[in-house]
């Protein structure tokens, strides 16, 4: 007999972990709370997926029996996706770190920060802010190796592109196309463009990164598609008019 949507399991988990943060003398352990999205399929397999602090799911989605989640994980009967309870003491922690994490970055102590924000996702590998700040890091010492896992974090990250983190946003494509880092500038901006389309600074700012590829077509295709959204746009008309002047494109 078949499961009706209503019968199947359906919302927040927790697992308990012990991670190590720190290194040599200062390490230490401690015991902390993951949280899953958990959905039931039709076949009666549990589809299971890591929340950030935020509670937005990320990364790939875990298959797993319904034995091995009830045997291994906990339901959170009082925490929903629609609803934030107050923050634990290792929210807490994560986002003491990621401060110090901030402060040392604009300092420009690049090493002592990205110490900072590795301990921040030892406890909560889909925070925000952390995969920002160390990305920029390992950009600005020219790590693009490390730098390009990262960005494979950020780009699967919804929470990534919201107006919460728009600073951040800018400034990472940013260090991105400055970094020659063009193909990676590309798709992050394209990614955002899936959830914001109607933002005309994204088709500019991929216009940007087009250019910087020498792919011309596609940057004017992206700045009528900037200046459609917004027809007063002065760096998209100012880039259409430097492509017409130099024959570039069909812009």
């Amino acid at each position: 007999m078949s499961q009706t949507s209503q019968d199947r399991i359906s919302g927040v988990f927790s697992q308990k972990k012990v991670v190590k943060i720190g290194t040599g003398t200062t390490a230490r352990k401690t015991e902390v709370l993951a949280y899953f999205f958990v959905q039931e399929r039709d076949d009666g397999n549990i589809d299971v997926q890591n929340l950030t602090a935020d509670d937005k799911p990320f990364g790939p989605k875990t298959q797993i029996t319904r034995e091995e989640l009830l045997s291994n994980y906990m339901p959170e009967l009082q925490r929903s996706m629609d609803q934030k309870p107050p923050a634990t003491a290792a929210e807490q922690e994560v986002s003491k770190f990621v401060a110090r994490g901030d402060k040392f970055r604009k300092r420009g102590e690049t090493f002592t920060a990205e110490f900072e924000y590795s301990k921040a996702l030892q406890l909560d590998e889909g925070n925000v802010r952390a995969n920002f700040g160390i990305g920029l890091c390992y950009i600005d010492r020219g790590e693009n190796a490390k730098a390009q896992e990262v960005f494979e974090r950020l780009v699967h990250l919804d929470a990534a592109f919201e107006s919460e983190h728009k600073h951040l946003f800018n400034e990472f494509g940013i260090a991105l196309r400055k970094s020659k880092m063009n193909d990676e500038a590309m798709a992050y901006y394209l990614r955002a463009l899936e959830l914001s389309p109607q933002d005309e600074n994204l088709h500019y700012n991929i216009a940007r990164a087009a250019f910087d590829k020498s792919d011309n077509q596609t940057a004017a295709k992206h700045l009528g598609a900037c200046l459609k959204l917004n027809p007063t746009h002065d760096e998209a008309m100012k880039f259409v008019d430097f492509l017409r002047r130099k024959k570039l494109a069909n812009a």
